[in-house]
């Protein structure tokens, strides 16, 4: 645990910090202080791009202090206008509930919780879905101007684009009364978000100072761009989830693996706990060995271990060494195998036959090749191997005792080309 007033300089060295308040390092250096950071649960999960918040909490708790995670089980029926050029669709009740049941298992993974000093989760759907619109606005409302609403960013920028609906344009206040709230009931007096929040964030400070006569402090944190000017998070294939079902483990891991040399050293400081020594190593690695990519295996690491465990991530590694390192076939493990069936060809075929099977015929049942003729030139050619060992015409002969783990057989064509194939026994 870092002392309670470096917090500030563990996020400005990561590259972290974006704005504060500027009596924030004086309430840091006086004692706990208790910051929250909202997540509204406007998808079934949370994608990469959320974690700078999300670390920014976890620096927080690591400094001594007390973090919040609040869910937007409230706020998620309206939807934040900040950094969005038009409405968002409104979601059912349903639907917000069941995505903030599952972001919140989600966020879980990142803090320490429990009494008497960890982390606390909240959803604002307790108090924000009871309270009534008339003492919404004798409560909130009458201490904000439209006059002072209209100069927010998120607000201005949309009635630049043609107009924002009193559904949107009342968020801020919502989000302002989430911190007032949350002062009451546990003492929060400072709130994290991405630096397009603090519109919303100073909002919510105006509130406390006119309704309980408190300073309050705001913290926000860059959002994430890349070296090549792409948007962060986003692939070929979409956005990269931190849902297993959405974004496999291995796809997760590769994310973070292909992160271009000029982003691996910002984004090390940005999603990992690591130190400053461990991170200043793995660049001076990168500058004299960038083949080796040895800051981007670090860090597809880290991440992946701390979204999808050990296991999954040592599963990932494996795989993705297999596939693109030439990695060895025979150690890798049942997840390991297991990941490998979703990015991979996959036929489950029956029992081999006591005196094996000619691989001309398995290719084929694996569709790597269209025919037995095909398979064979292939084969003469050396252009055929399983489980990492090249095949000849002497030596075609596919048996049992070549089973990886669980009864699989890894099958290549070329260079580049697999399926798996599991066998019943």
């Amino acid at each position: 645990m870092q002392n309670m007033n470096s917090l500030l300089a563990e996020l400005t060295w990561r590259g972290l910090l974006y704005q504060h308040t500027e009596p924030l390092d004086a309430a840091l250096s006086a004692g706990v202080v208790t910051g929250y950071c909202g997540f509204d649960p406007t998808a079934t999960s949370l994608h990469v791009g959320n974690l700078v918040p999300v670390m920014g909490l976890a620096h927080l708790q690591r400094a001594g202090h007390r973090p919040i995670v609040l869910i937007g089980g409230g706020t998620g029926m309206i939807g934040d206008p900040s950094g969005k050029s038009a409405e968002r669709q409104l979601n059912t009740p349903e639907t917000v509930e069941k995505n903030s049941r599952a972001i919140q298992r989600q966020l879980e993974k990142f803090l320490e919780f429990g009494e008497p000093h960890g982390a606390i989760m909240r959803d604002n759907a307790e108090w924000l879905l009871e309270m009534g619109a008339v003492d919404f606005m004798r409560e909130v409302g009458k201490h904000f101007t439209v006059n002072y609403m209209m100069q927010k960013d998120s607000v201005r920028s949309r009635m630049d684009e043609g107009g924002i609906s009193y559904t949107e344009f009342s968020y801020m206040l919502l989000q302002a009364k989430d911190f007032l709230e949350l002062y009451r009931r546990v003492g929060c007096t400072l709130q994290i978000g991405g630096s397009d929040q603090w519109g919303n964030i100073t909002a919510g400070i105006e509130l406390l100072r006119r309704v309980e006569g408190v300073e309050a402090h705001a913290l926000t944190m860059p959002l994430v761009t890349t070296a090549t000017g792409t948007k962060f998070g986003k692939t070929e294939a979409g956005a990269v989830w931190l849902d297993p079902k959405l974004t496999s483990p291995y796809r997760f891991y590769q994310f973070w693996v292909n992160v271009d040399d000029r982003d691996a050293s910002r984004f090390l400081r940005f999603f990992t706990l690591m130190s400053r020594e461990e991170i200043e190593a793995l660049e001076l690695e990168l500058a004299a060995h960038p083949e080796r990519r040895a800051a981007q295996q670090a860090l597809a690491r880290d991440v992946t271990t701390r979204v999808h465990g050990a296991t999954a991530a040592k599963a990932a590694a494996d795989v993705s060494a297999l596939l693109f390192g030439g990695g060895d076939a025979a150690a890798l493990s049942g997840n390991a195998l297991e990941a490998l069936r979703d990015e991979v060809p996959f036929v489950e075929l029956p029992a081999l036959p006591a005196e094996g099977m000619d691989a001309t015929d398995l290719f084929v049942a694996a569709k790597l090749a269209p025919s037995k003729g095909a398979a064979k030139r292939l084969l003469e050619q050396g252009g055929l191997s399983v489980n990492g060992a090249k095949l000849s015409v002497e030596q075609r002969v596919v048996r049992r005792e070549m089973m990886l783990a669980g009864g699989h057989l890894l099958l290549r064509k070329g260079a580049r080309e697999y399926a798996l194939v599991r066998v019943g026994v």
